[in-house]
């Protein structure tokens, strides 16, 4: 039995939405604490910096992955609006500021930026290995 392109791409958009929402489970879902430095009174947090860093290289490198496999302009809306939700979900259910729209559009904003750019370099890089025009 031989799948479609179209059952290909979609079975590829649902394991990136997944993979996306996954990346957001591995490192940002865990850690919800504050952290409040004693002797200035700053507070930080939730995510410390190598968390972001983490989770930001791995959203590269699946958005690279899914770039040579699926069209980019699949890959930028699927990963946007998976990692967005998947981020506005614990935000709104733990923010008592009602600032997590703000955070939510910026995290809407960084995601479809880095996974447009992303897929389309790696979409232009996987045809010229392959010899085909870009």
């Amino acid at each position: 039995m031989t799948a479609t392109r179209g059952t290909r791409a979609l079975l590829g958009v649902l394991f990136l939405a997944a993979g996306t929402v996954g990346v957001w489970l591995l490192w940002l879902s865990w850690d919800t604490g504050y952290t409040v430095d004693a002797r200035t009174g700053a507070t930080s947090g939730p995510y410390a910096p190598w968390q972001v860093a983490g989770c930001v290289l791995t959203l590269v490198l699946l958005a690279a992955l899914a770039g040579t496999r699926l069209s980019p302009w699949l890959v930028a809306p699927v990963m946007t609006v998976a990692f967005t939700a998947a981020w506005s979900w614990r935000a709104a259910s733990t923010d008592d500021s009602g600032l997590w729209p703000v955070g939510a559009a910026l995290v809407l904003l960084g995601v479809a930026a880095g996974s447009t750019v992303v897929s389309l370099a790696a979409r232009r890089v996987g045809r010229r290995l392959a010899g085909r025009p870009g």
